[in-house]
């Protein structure tokens, strides 16, 4: 399980184009890693847009910002370039990564208990030790947030 002030736990999954990115290929970067439901969702979709945004605040302040749902590579091709993402959309149908930082969790919608991705950001040092934990994000104002932190 992901801890403040530990090192983040690595992993390899494929981008929007089938390539397989390595968390500690990163190093000597910050990291914003969000987890998100599903592509094309509306607050999915302005979380990655209010990034994309602000993309080079992130930029300025050395850091990488990476997405993370268990829809497949065709899935982040198409949500990618139809909001015109500037960043890495990671692939984890087999919720590996999503399991490894504990935010696959139960929800519960309208009475009905599901099982789902729990809306998180994880910020990562430079040397690859997790600053901040963020679950259950609300996104207005989430972006401000995380890059405050960075700053």
């Amino acid at each position: 399980m992901v801890e403040e002030g530990k090192v983040a736990p690595d992993f390899s999954l494929p981008n929007a184009d089938g390539e397989l990115i390595k968390l500690s290929s990163f190093k000597g970067k910050n990291i914003v890693l969000y987890f998100y439901p599903k592509d094309n969702t509306p607050g999915c979709t302005k979380q990655a847009c209010d990034f994309r945004d602000s993309i080079q605040n992130y930029d300025a302040v050395n850091a990488v910002v990476i997405g993370i749902s268990p829809d497949d590579e065709a899935s982040h091709r198409k949500f990618r370039d139809k909001f015109d993402l500037p960043f890495l959309l990671l692939a984890d149908p087999d919720r590996k990564a999503i399991e490894a930082y504990g935010v696959w969790k139960e929800k519960n919608m309208y009475g009905k208990k599901y099982m789902g991705v729990e809306r998180s950001t994880v910020v990562i040092d430079k040397d690859g030790i997790v600053v901040k934990i963020i679950r259950k994000v609300k996104v207005d104002g989430h972006i401000d947030s995380v890059l405050s932190m960075l700053s």
